[in-house]
């Protein structure tokens, strides 16, 4: 036996007992004729004492142990008289009476610490390291228990758990696919899924009624710090419901989710907001609303005073800080540039003072008058002490977008977006369609299988571009976790959005004639919904990257650092899977 108690185990109910411990070395202390190392595994960290009174060779042996050694030590369990609080275990320790080296190891390239001195890409290279750091372990048993906890509430609302294939044929409607060639079918590829869509629609028809699977999915996309080439979903669907029906079921896992891993109790419903509404008042389809700063159309107020610039606007809008108005000018010239960088987008920035005495100050003061500015102030219902931030442009939705990135910015500047603070919300009522300027189409806006609103059914022979979808998102502190939609269970409706988005009747049957034929054979009604598990773990550690929740995770580039991939293939590997490959130039430049 390796060992009979972990390194977090031990208590003052253990003194006088003789233990064996195994783990790896944290650090040594040498303190006159006494050696103490704290040795750690996954569950803690326990103080082992070296005597050399008691053991010369044994004081000396331990010396000699470097970083993340690996041994394994026996000893009797002792009271310290010099307890330390912030261990679980810091009340006791163990005297060593015998020793084994398991194995030693290399001077790691950065410190096993919570606070390392290893940047990211050192600590992407050596991952298996990293992973031994407290504070990356205890987001990988978050992960545990939550898909621990989805599995318990899925179980107890009758889902079963089912698989459905990792190699399945192209869909290039949606993102951007990971292909895989065919060896016994030359020139043929299968495609990593992006989602198990019209698996689980066909789940469906085959009368399974409540399906759920935490899957793995694939998109060969550019990456975010919520982005990953491969990510984990928490996959459902469900037959006889309507929409109400799924975000009840599905708020009831989220909130089972926050008391359960977080301790919060959510009493409320989620608050429901059209998507129309979310990008007039905060240029989102997933706004943070742990804060207000929603934003005040400013047309009829500032337009036609002379000031070019606005005058010339077709869209005027701006948020109000409270209490932002002690702001120096260096700090609002701060975000000027920032609202001009290239990722935001805009020309420039105005802004208002609400001073002590109720008058306002402005960067355009000498465009108007004390009455209008008094206008604007109102406009916001803004006090002194309010800052108010305006941006203009061209276009509605391009300004809002960059309100939008304001808006935040202002927010964590203020302290605002806490991540001990949650706001969760619905964000309904879609478009069924959005213009692609690259395609000249319509495209899906979620994906070809939702249902459209049954009222605006109508609408698809006449008015495309209004129709509405019976889509959901779930948005927690301005990220989205988990969205779904009502399906299309009727296969003339299915081919009617095919020929919407441009689809000849030959290329959908081509593509998803599996899933219209299976339609013919008495679809139920149909939807679900698909959480992204990364985001929640994320959500719920606090942290800013999904990276951090992922035990091997793909840098921006979407490479593999420790595994070093993706690599090229041989020429005999090529050959059996009777492929070849050309490269740009740019590519090989790349690739050297």
């Amino acid at each position: 036996m390796y060992r009979t108690h972990t390194c977090g185990e031990l208590r003052l109910a253990n003194v006088g007992e003789n233990v064996t411990l195994a783990g790896w070395v944290q650090r040594t202390r040498k303190m006159g004729g006494m050696t103490f190392v704290d040795l750690r595994d996954r569950y803690g960290i326990t103080q082992l004492v070296f005597n050399q009174d008691k053991d010369a060779t044994l004081c000396e042996q331990a010396n000699r142990l470097g970083r993340e050694f690996v041994v394994q030590v026996t000893g009797a369990v002792n009271e310290r008289s010099a307890k330390n609080p912030n261990l679980p275990t810091g009340d006791i320790e163990l005297i060593a009476e015998r020793m084994n080296v398991l194995n030693e190891s290399l001077t790691p390239p950065f410190t096993i610490e919570d606070e390392s001195d290893g940047g990211d890409d050192i600590r992407m290279k050596y991952r298996y390291l990293d992973l031994r750091r407290t504070c990356v372990r205890k987001n990988l048993e978050l992960r545990h228990r939550m898909t621990m906890e989805v599995r318990r509430y899925l179980d107890s609302k009758g889902f079963l758990e089912i698989e459905t294939p990792m190699l399945i044929g192209s869909t290039p409607e949606g993102a951007r696919e990971f292909v895989v060639p065919s060896r016994m079918n030359p020139g043929q590829f299968y495609a990593l899924p992006q989602s198990p869509q019209t698996l689980k629609q066909l789940l469906m028809v085959s009368g399974m009624d409540r399906y759920f699977q935490i899957v793995r999915c694939f998109r060969d996309e550019d990456l975010r710090a919520d982005r990953q080439p491969e990510f984990t979903q928490i996959d459902c669907e469900m037959s006889y419901v309507e929409q109400e029906d799924i975000i009840q079921m599905f708020e009831g896992m989220a909130k089972h989710l926050f008391k359960e891993l977080r301790g919060v109790e959510l009493a409320e419903p989620f608050l429901r907001m059209p998507w129309s509404d979310a990008m007039k008042y905060y240029g989102s389809d997933k706004p943070d609303l742990r804060f207000g700063m929603r934003f005040v159309e400013l047309m009829d107020v500032l337009k036609g005073h002379g000031f070019p610039v606005f005058d010339n606007a077709n869209y005027i809008g701006g948020i109000c800080a409270e209490g932002a108005a002690s702001y120096t000018r260096k700090q609002i010239d701060q975000l000027t540039e920032f609202v001009k960088k290239p990722q935001v987008g805009a020309k420039g920035l105005v802004y208002a003072r609400v001073e002590a005495d109720g008058n306002v100050k402005s960067s355009v003061d000498k465009f108007y008058s004390q009455e209008v500015l008094q206008q604007l102030k109102a406009k916001f219902g803004a006090n002194p002490g309010d800052l108010i931030l305006i941006l203009s442009g061209d276009d509605a939705m391009k300004t809002r977008k960059q309100l939008c990135e304001l808006r935040l910015e202002m927010g964590r500047q203020l302290g605002l977006r806490d991540k001990n603070k949650f706001a969760c919300l619905w964000v309904v009522d879609f478009p069924m369609f959005e213009w692609s300027e690259e395609e000249q189409r319509l495209m899906a806006m979620h994906h070809p299988f939702t249902h459209p609103k049954e009222e605006d059914i109508p609408l698809l022979d006449t008015k495309p571009e209004e129709v509405r979808a019976d889509a959901y998102d779930m948005v927690v502190n301005g990220v989205e976790v988990g969205g779904g939609s009502i399906r299309i269970h009727d296969s003339k409706l299915q081919a009617k959005m095919f020929e919407i988005l441009g689809f000849t009747p030959e290329k959908a049957q081509e593509q998803f004639g599996f899933l219209m034929n299976a339609f013919k054979y008495g679809a139920p009604p149909h939807g679900g919904l698909a959480y992204g598990l990364d985001r929640w773990v994320s959500l719920f550690a606090g942290l800013d990257s999904i990276r951090d929740c992922i035990a091997f995770p793909k840098n921006n580039s979407g490479r593999d650092v420790m595994l070093d991939v993706p690599t090229c293939l041989d020429n005999k590997q090529l050959d059996e899977l009777s492929l070849r490959t050309v490269l740009k130039a740019s590519d090989k430049e790349q690739i050297q």
